[in-house]
Order: structure tokens, then sequence, then C-alpha cells
């Protein structure tokens, strides 16, 4: 199996998974849904186009840098008549950086990585208002499983967010696709089956909270050769 890194940074996100009518709330982190929205966008692919491939992966995620809840109101026209809808209740993420990661097939997965470096259609961030700041891909590893790349890919914190945490070792939340053999898990509504606007269809997928720790570039190191006495020996 191989591995396909991915960075999730921008001004806002929103990735909901059980969001309906005219209050659209957003998920901690990115959805499995919407990263793998974001991936067929890339490819070409139409929304009525079959998804069992890119279902099929294997996908975890890392809150590097958790952001802001924002509360934005929009209006929206029907997908089919234009009829206007009701005002609708929208929630964000602001200045949120996520690493995701998904595994797979190498053959696949090398196809995702080219699909980026050159998408067919713009990637954004859970809703077509949320494009990225930063470059998506972060590489290709064929030789690491997903829960390796998630704790040894670098902090992707903002450089102004590191500066503003003390500690030389951070403790980052991970959410990882678990089927539930070693005990229980918590469930999401965001296995994606189909995106075809006439009939969106999501399955439920296991999930498991854990941590990594990882460096921190600007963490305030203590002085290696410092001594206190030199000042009495007028050094």
């Amino acid at each position: 199996m191989s591995v396909l890194t991915l960075q999730l940074a921008g001004p806002l996100q929103a990735w909901g998974a059980s969001a309906r009518f005219a209050r659209r709330t957003t998920e901690q982190a990115p959805t499995k849904s919407g990263v793998i929205g974001l991936l067929a966008a890339a490819l070409g692919r139409q929304r009525t186009d079959d998804l069992s491939d890119l279902s099929a992966l294997q996908f975890g995620v890392r809150i590097d840098q958790r952001g802001m809840p924002v509360r934005d109101f929009q209006t929206a026209h029907h997908f089919e008549t234009g009829k206007s809808m009701p005002v609708s209740e929208r929630f964000y993420l602001a200045d949120a950086v996520f690493v995701a990661v998904v595994e797979g097939d190498g053959d696949l997965i090398d196809r995702l990585h080219l699909a980026l470096l050159a998408p067919v259609f713009m990637p954004y961030l859970g809703r077509r208002s949320c494009p990225p700041s930063r470059p998506i891909e972060l590489g290709v590893h064929h030789d690491q499983t997903l829960i390796q790349r998630l704790k040894e890919e670098d902090w992707r914190a903002s450089p102004w967010h590191q500066r503003k945490v003390p500690e030389q070792m951070v403790l980052l939340e991970t959410i990882v696709q678990d089927d539930g053999q070693d005990g229980p898990t918590d469930t999401l509504r965001d296995q994606p089956l189909s995106f075809d606007p006439r009939h969106r269809r999501y399955g439920m997928r296991g999930i498991r909270h854990g941590h990594v720790e990882r460096p921190n570039p600007f963490a305030r190191r203590p002085p290696t050769d410092h001594d206190p006495t030199a000042v009495l020996r007028g050094q």
C-alpha cells in the first residue's frame, strides 16, 4: 500500500457530515466525503461518476491548527428550478490547518498525486467558497502506512501559531478510519457513496481518536552553554 499526504489550509474551511436544510454546520476536522470530493474534482470526475475506488481508500487526518468557528448567513437557489431558497445559516473554521492522508493501491495514489499537481476542477476545502491558501499535495510515500505518515509529517501550523506555543513538542489530535476490530469506535456519516446532486448518499464510517507528538521548530530552547556563575569569575 501507498499513502498520499495532503495539506488543507485556508482562510475558511467547512466540512459538513450531518448538516441539513437551512443550518449547515461543520465538523472539527476534514471529513472523508469532503476530501474524496476534492480528489474526484482534481481527477475531473463528474458528480454522477462511480466513486467506489476512491471510497475504498483508507483515510486519516491530523489537526495541526484548530482554527476558530465562524457563522455566516447566505442565500441560494434551487439546483433545478432556480427558485430562491430560504436564508441559510452556515458555519466555517477560520485559519485552520490539517494534514490528511489517504492510503490505497500505489497506482491510484500516483494518479491522485498527479491530479493534484494539475487539477481538472478547482479544489476547495469543503465548500466552493473555501479555496486553499497553500499547495495541497505533500508527496507520496510507497513504503509507509497512514498511521506512520501522521506520526512523521512535519507540524504544518502557521508560523505565527507555532511561535505562540512555548513547548518543544506539541500534542496533535488524529482522527483515523477504523473498522472497530480492536475495540469501540465513534462513527461518522461521511463515507461517500454518491455525489449525484439529485440523490447524494453517504454511509457510516468508524473512526478512532488519538494523538501524536511533533517537534515545534519555533520553541524557546534554553541555552545549552549557559553558566550562571560566569559573572562571578569576570567572564
